[in-house]
């Protein structure tokens, strides 16, 4: 059975991810409305500027049946740098009016390693990887407090940047950008979606 993959298409790096899900032979679509999410099996949300992306969900109608989707089914989910502050449970520096899908038991601080000219790359040992992972990060968030049940796959100078809880991936880098598409595979089968 054909499984599709969402990409949230509001705002960000969406089409660098869906290249990746179609290089790994998986039926991808761009999700910009609510139909289209109810007719996904797991979502990608992108990089991006989660402020904007935040007030993008409300506009556009898709903010609580997101929130459902993945509470009440269930939904797998990747989340990158915006999307992983989107899915935490609290926002650090985050403006009054910013929505949160409280995904998983994580505290995560916007533009944490600093501003654009912070940016930097480096290789991450990440579980479940045979080989290092080149991590791109931009602007990107720090994970300040993570729960109990959030396991942590790769650290940089002992921050957690990458954490999976539940059906729920987040990473403050960009792998869709690091010609690499092992941790997209990971997901995938972590969620049952591909096998290997």
């Amino acid at each position: 059975m054909s499984r599709t993959v969402g990409v949230l298409a509001l705002q960000g790096a969406f089409a660098a991810h869906s290249a990746v899900l179609r290089s790994l032979g998986i039926d991808t679509v761009e999700v910009r409305t609510a139909e289209q999410l109810a007719c996904v099996d797991a979502l990608v949300l992108p990089g991006g500027e989660s402020t904007t992306m935040s007030m993008l969900l409300e506009r556009f109608g898709v903010l609580e049946p997101l929130r459902s989707r993945i509470h009440d089914d269930r939904l797998p989910v990747l989340g990158t740098c915006a999307g992983l502050i989107l899915l935490a449970d609290e926002i650090l520096d985050g403006r009054a009016d910013q929505h949160c899908l409280k995904a998983l038991p994580l505290s995560a601080r916007r533009n944490g390693y600093g501003r654009q000219l912070a940016s930097f790359e480096t290789d991450l040992d990440i579980i479940g990887l045979d080989a290092p992972f080149h991590g791109i990060f931009i602007r990107a968030p720090i994970v300040e407090r993570i729960g109990d049940a959030v396991e942590v796959l790769a650290e940089v100078d002992g921050q957690p940047v990458l954490c999976r809880y539940e059906g729920v991936t987040v990473a403050s880098f960009h792998p869709e950008l690091a010609g690499d598409a092992r941790l997209h595979r990971q997901w995938l089968s972590d969620a049952g979606l591909i096998t290997g």
